[in-house]
């Protein structure tokens, strides 16, 4: 009996000490994100072309915003696109379809439409109305700019609080329909990657109401008498001046948005200049005129290295650029190699992941294949 009950006491002490082993491994960490945008101004969007094995999420751009309503301006169209948007459920199931309201062209009506407790229910209510009608995952916000000039765009200093109680209010729109349908949907925002963006918000309050903040960390040089990388992870001269991907992450972060919630934008585009003089091959430096950069698929296959373009790599910034001795053009983007760097940082740092603007720029995927590969390792 005596030995009955020692066996009964090890075996005890075994199960103790493996459930207690058990508890010290950390449980798995969510999944980072990886969010696309689906051109849909340009037309039917073609299911083919688009890898749903490669993505976590598919921003449909754009809505418009009109009368205080989210506005689907091509509803022919729009309507096929999200037809096909959602059959690519039937690849990845777990493939979430959000509508992205605003962007550059279509961002001049958002100030008027969150004006007041009566319009920015009408706002909210459109959008998630269109949501639910449907059959989607959520609402992305990219409002450029509150409370700052964009395209032609309406902004006032309420714009400020106003950003927001729009999304407090589209939040509860979205609980509402969680509650007759038993999904989860998500909301969302693309940001400005500026210190001023930071100014014009109260983005640590806002983040509350919000799955993601993607940070539209390109477009650094857009115009401009000088011009420069457009989405350099790390300054390439001077820390304090230089925008950069680093740089813009911080400023979110003190703002009060959790890392975890931030996503890095990274461009499937370059861009470009003829610029004054050969010096620093560009960089930084004085600009003579505008050029054409391309997405990525037509600058690795048809310019790197190629038609007197050299490849250089900025150590500093963690950016490659080309530069042209003959015509002095130069073009800045994103590669396989900045790419690797940049989801390493998303690692490090506990970022939500990251998203690209946008999928039609590099058809070959070489970048999507590049992000897949190095944020999950």
């Amino acid at each position: 009996m005596r030995r009955v009950t020692n066996f009964i006491l090890i075996v005890l002490i075994i199960v103790s000490i493996s459930c207690e082993e058990k508890a010290k491994v950390p449980t798995a960490t969510k999944k980072k994100v990886v969010i696309g945008y689906a051109p849909g101004f340009r037309g039917t969007l073609d299911e083919l072309s688009i890898d749903a094995n490669k993505l976590t999420h598919i921003n449909y751009a754009f809505v418009d915003v009109q009368d205080s309503m989210a506005w689907l301006t091509n509803i022919e169209t729009d309507t096929i696109n999200f037809r096909i948007l959602n059959k690519l459920k039937d690849i990845n199931p777990d493939l979430k379809i959000l509508i992205s309201i605003g962007g550059w062209s279509w961002s001049g009506n958002f100030s008027d439409a969150v004006l007041t407790p009566s319009s920015r229910k009408k706002f909210a209510k459109t959008s998630v109305d269109i949501v639910a009608d449907h059959d989607l995952d959520g609402v992305d916000i990219d409002w450029e700019y509150p409370n700052q000039r964009g395209n032609d765009n309406v902004y006032r200093p309420e714009d400020k609080q106003n950003y927001t109680l729009m999304f407090e209010e589209i939040r509860k729109e979205l609980d509402k329909l969680s509650e007759k349908t038993g999904k989860n949907y998500e909301l969302t925002t693309a940001v400005g990657a500026s210190y001023r963006y930071i100014e014009n918000t109260e983005m640590g309050k806002a983040a509350k109401y919000l799955d993601y903040v993607n940070l539209m960390t390109y477009d650094f040089y857009v115009s401009g008498d000088t011009a420069g990388h457009h989405s350099n992870l790390y300054p390439p001269e001077d820390y304090e001046k230089d925008a950069s991907a680093h740089k813009t992450f911080n400023v979110f972060v003190e703002a009060g948005v959790p890392p975890e919630k931030l996503v890095l934008g990274i461009p499937f585009y370059g861009r470009s200049w003829i610029m004054a003089s050969a010096e620093k091959h560009g960089i930084n430096m004085p600009v003579a005129d505008r050029a054409r950069g391309g997405g990525y698929t037509y600058i690795k296959d048809s310019l790197v290295n190629q038609k007197g373009f050299v490849r250089h790599w900025d150590e500093n910034a963690k950016a490659p650029y080309l530069f042209n001795e003959e015509t002095n053009q130069l073009v800045v983007y994103d590669d396989e190699e900045s790419v690797k760097l940049k989801c390493e940082y998303v690692l490090e740092n506990n970022m939500g992941g990251v998203m690209f603007w946008q999928y039609a720029s590099d058809p070959a995927e070489y970048l999507l294949d590049a992000i897949n590969a190095n944020l999950y390792p």
